[in-house]
């Protein structure tokens, strides 16, 4: 596939580029952003190979993971990132997921980029399934998912380590027919 963007109402998604990693230290070292992730608070050097990662990742074939930069459309300036990878891809599913910079928190930025990765799944990847996991302290994330018509389908107790603490986990998903039922996600 050839460098990708998904534009939406405010927003841009696009292929992660080289230049964009101090950008993306800017949150990726916070740590209330990296909170509830398993990953971070990010070293430059550890924010440097996420971004070496998601441009190798561009070059596979076929390509099975696709992290985007998010960006205001107005200006360019990248906020966050989000992403969908094709974990199960003889079942035709994939977990998705976005993180953005607590200055753009609350003003519907993660549900917006959240419904692009989703019908960028259904639509251009050709999923059956698209899912996604969040601590279950994380309301915020719980909301997002469910804005972008995922329904809870497990909690999972103490399933994962993050710095030093057991934590639970949601589990959402939603699927093709629902997801086009709901006349969600249109892309531009």
């Amino acid at each position: 596939m050839a460098f990708i963007k998904l534009p939406t109402a405010r927003l841009i998604l696009r292929d992660f580029r080289k230049n964009d990693w101090e950008a993306v230290h800017e949150y990726g070292a916070d740590l209330e952003v990296v909170r509830y992730m398993p990953w971070g608070p990010n070293t430059e050097a550890d924010t440097k190979e996420f971004i070496e990662r998601s441009l190798a990742s561009q070059r596979e074939e076929p390509r099975t993971k696709f992290e985007f930069a998010v960006t205001l459309a107005e200006s360019g300036r990248l906020i966050g990132g989000a992403g969908i990878r094709a974990s199960a891809p003889a079942d035709r599913g994939g977990d998705m997921g976005y993180c953005l910079h607590p200055d753009f928190w609350g003003q519907g930025y993660a549900t917006e980029a959240a419904a692009a990765i989703v019908g960028f799944g259904f639509g251009k990847l050709g999923l059956h399934r698209v899912f996604a996991t969040c601590d279950t302290g994380n309301a915020a994330s719980a909301r997002v998912l469910e804005k972008v018509g995922m329904r809870r389908e497990a909690h999972f107790r103490r399933d994962s380590i993050i710095r030093g603490e057991w934590r639970d986990s949601y589990l959402y998903a939603v699927l093709e027919d629902e997801w086009s039922e709901a006349g969600k996600g249109t892309l531009r």
